[in-house]
């Protein structure tokens, strides 16, 4: 027998296993479940007969020596609304305790049901039977119960219904799980046939890989092989090697440019803010008349820090471009209201002509870097200098356990197809040679906010403004 063949026919047989276990599984729940349900509505109606029994004033006796009592319709044993309202589907008779006919719906005496000598025994001991019997060539499910008085069992009522509904069901359920299992495992061996004459063809696929890798360089591309490891499936194998280690140094390669780039482009960005506040505090030192002492010595002391600030970052970057990571960022307490209040103070500088107003909530603490915070304060507020022209605001609060911080401005806002691309590198708003920077600010604010375990969001609203809002666990 041939592989197509014999790959076929184990994969018809475990489908036809599969269908027929489901098959077998599903019909015996279908089952269980009609006879569950019919029995619930039989105990029903027959708990509703026996309580109609129990409220009736007067037990039907015997006439003194007279046997074989005829049975009387319902109007006539009872009153109650059971008796008088009753449902056709369902078959109701009330026996004495020896079993015998007392009353049907017409009173007659061929209407009696069938009840074993086993189950009068049961319910003359107080318990309930049920059993399965023909009645008028119809199959019938028949319950039967004691009626008890004061201890003493009054009266047996019958419930039946009929089975006939349920078996053809059943039946119809069986004949389409037959057929439809046949006209599956038929189409599933047609298709097995087509797809193991497929896996016959693994050279023809080595040759038409290769030949695409050549054209298109795309080395993500492998030989779809499936078969038994034969001489075939060795070759494919070891063809699919080759590629998985062609592609690898492919990757490396395209990897180490892109981390190249990656860089340069971090260190512009990364050096640029730092620079900028330099060059300001720069420009009012040669202010004329000049600013007063106090101010003076402020715009030194934040020249200080500046330079401090890039010679840590340049450390930090060399740092990174050696071990081809991010930044190992520190872990300290820092306070959220002299932070801001530092950078807001720095980036007035930049534009005296608008103000940054604060609402800074007192003894915010968080766990982290100061200077990435810091960085991403001037990231956030350089974009809201950059895309609005009026004044600015600037808050934290703590939510629950974490610290909320946001810079909000009025400015024209960015529309909802491209706020989805604010954080992408090199991504810009506004393609304007007015605007400077390269679209790596938010990008890389993404990157510090996640190392310190917070988030990041931007909301924006056309002709509204824009709001950055960024999530830090309290410290």
């Amino acid at each position: 027998m041939s592989i197509r063949s014999r790959f076929t026919l184990l994969f018809t047989l475990i489908l036809a296993i599969t269908l027929t276990i489901f098959g077998i599984a599903l019909y015996t729940v279908q089952a269980q479940d009609t006879i569950n349900s019919l029995k619930n509505d039989i105990s029903m109606s027959a708990n509703r007969f026996s309580e109609a029994i129990q409220r009736t004033n007067s037990r039907p006796l015997p006439p003194p020596n007279i046997t074989n009592i005829p049975p009387i319709p319902f109007d006539k044993f009872s009153n109650e609304q059971e008796f008088q309202f009753f449902s056709e589907r369902e078959l109701v008779r009330v026996l004495d305790i020896q079993g015998n006919l007392i009353t049907s719906p017409f009173g007659r005496e061929g209407d009696a049901l069938p009840l074993s000598e086993e189950g009068l025994l049961a319910l003359q001991s107080h318990q309930e039977w049920w059993e399965i019997a023909t009645v008028s060539e119809d199959r019938m499910l028949i319950y039967s119960r004691s009626v008890v008085i004061n201890s003493e069992v009054l009266n047996i009522v019958q419930v039946a219904r009929p089975l006939t509904e349920r078996d053809r069901a059943l039946q119809s359920l069986a004949t389409t799980l037959i057929f439809a299992g046949l006209f599956t495992v038929l189409v599933a061996f047609g298709i097995g046939w087509f797809f193991s004459g497929l896996t016959l063809q693994p050279i023809k696929r080595i040759t038409q890989t290769a030949r695409e890798i050549g054209e298109k360089r795309d080395f993500s591309k492998r030989v779809q092989h499936q078969g038994p490891n034969d001489e075939v499936g060795q070759l494919a194998n070891t063809f699919n090697a080759m590629l998985s280690r062609l592609q690898d140094a492919f990757q490396k390669v395209e990897h180490s440019l892109e981390m190249q780039r990656n860089f340069v482009a971090d260190v512009s960005h990364e050096l640029r803010t730092p620079l900028t506040t330099l060059r300001g505090n720069l420009g009012l030192l040669l202010r004329k008349p000049p600013t007063s002492a106090d101010i003076q010595e402020d715009i030194l002391n934040d020249m200080v820090d500046e330079s401090d600030r890039l010679i840590r970052l340049v450390n930090e970057l060399l740092v990174m471009a050696r071990a081809d990571t991010g930044r190992n960022l520190a872990n300290v307490q820092i306070s959220i209201s002299d932070l801001i209040e530092e950078t807001c103070r720095q980036t007035i500088q930049m534009d005296a002509k608008r103000m940054i107003h604060q609402d800074i909530k007192s003894n915010l603490i968080l766990l982290g870097d100061r200077d990435a915070l810091k960085q991403i304060l001037l990231i956030g507020l350089d974009n809201a200098l950059k895309h609005s022209s009026s004044d600015i605001w600037v808050s934290a609060r703590k939510v629950d356990s974490k610290i909320e911080i946001r810079v909000k401005d009025s400015g024209e806002g960015i529309s909802p197809e491209t706020l989805d691309k604010v954080f992408d590198r090199f991504h810009r708003v506004e393609d304007s040679p007015l605007l400077l920077g390269f679209g790596l600010g938010l990008s890389i604010a993404k990157v510090l906010v996640e190392k310190m375990s917070g988030n990041i969001q931007l909301k924006s609203e056309l002709g509204k403004g824009s709001e950055l809002i960024l999530l830090f666990p309290a410290g």
